[in-house]
């Protein structure tokens, strides 16, 4: 009887010690809950914290260097939002109507001749980086090898266009007009000894025409997306040359916006050492910074 009585017992003691340690467990979990939900609206307040930066960019290197600032914008109290663009209207029509806070994919003077043509008051808040322009091989290797009536294909659009011709020039491949500089039209071509067959494509799609011309000149971002290296150019811009000095990158913004704190704390972030070092690593000369 003794013996049934102290079984009894034991077996209310490990019920008691079981019930107690699942309460422990429950507990455990509840605060493991609690720590979480804790951990969930504390990182949710911050977010709230932050306040929107707009920014339009064309995939490479643009919207890749603004990603590579990010962490950098989130110190200066901006949660960045990036819109790309794959051409070269789009961002400064929507940056124009609001749409965008900032833009980034376009040099001063193609960002002026937007401005007359468009009527248009967008400026620039700063210059990040320079992108050299190459005149990469189609069906010809080399430049000493292109032959008679040989093709070339340049950007279509004003500045860029002057800026190819520019390099095809500082080649010893054409003459341009005295004083033409960075306003060079295919009309400035004063001297053609080799008959160069020059054909103006959309900026975007000089890269792909490499397979129908003998050499293209093409611009720095679209190279990189067309996985096109600086190291194998047939030439590049020197960097002490109008274009180096001319044609770097900018954060464009409305005008009156050039000094506001988002665009201030987008400059920052842009020009860290965070950001210089991502450029230099990344992209190995076919972007550098100008800060």
């Amino acid at each position: 009887m003794k013996k049934r009585i102290l079984l009894a017992l034991g077996l209310v003691s490990l019920l008691a010690l079981a019930g107690c340690g699942k309460k422990a467990a429950d507990t455990n979990k509840s605060e493991s809950a609690s720590e979480s939900v804790s951990e969930s609206a504390q990182t949710s307040a911050a977010a709230k914290d932050l306040k929107t930066i707009t920014v339009g960019a064309t995939p490479a290197p643009h919207a890749e260097i603004l990603e590579a600032a990010r962490e950098e914008l989130n110190k200066e109290g901006y949660d960045l939002k990036i819109v790309e663009y794959n051409d070269y209207i789009q961002p400064n029509v929507a940056l124009d109507t609001k749409e965008l806070d900032a833009n980034y994919f376009q040099h001063y003077p193609y960002l002026e001749n937007f401005n007359k043509e468009h009527n248009t008051t967008l400026v620039s808040a700063g210059a990040i980086h320079y992108e050299p322009f190459g005149i990469y091989a189609g069906k010809t290797a080399s430049l000493d090898a292109l032959a008679d009536g040989a093709k070339i294909s340049v950007p279509n659009d004003a500045t860029n266009e002057a800026r190819a011709l520019l390099l095809l020039e500082a080649n010893g491949l054409i003459k341009l007009k005295e004083g033409a500089g960075i306003n060079a039209t295919k009309q400035d071509i004063v001297e053609n000894p080799k008959n160069l067959d020059i054909q103006e494509i959309e900026a975007a799609q000089v890269a792909r025409t490499l397979k129908d011309v003998d050499v293209a000149v093409v611009n720095g971002n679209y190279a990189i997306e067309a996985g096109l290296k600086v190291s194998d150019a047939l030439a590049i811009e020197d960097s002490k040359s109008l274009a180096a000095t001319t044609y770097a990158n900018i954060i464009a913004v409305r005008e009156g916006d050039e000094k506001s704190d988002a665009t201030l704390a987008l400059i920052k972030a842009l020009e860290s050492d965070t950001v210089k070092k991502f450029i230099e690593s990344k992209y190995n000369g076919a972007v550098v910074p100008m800060f």
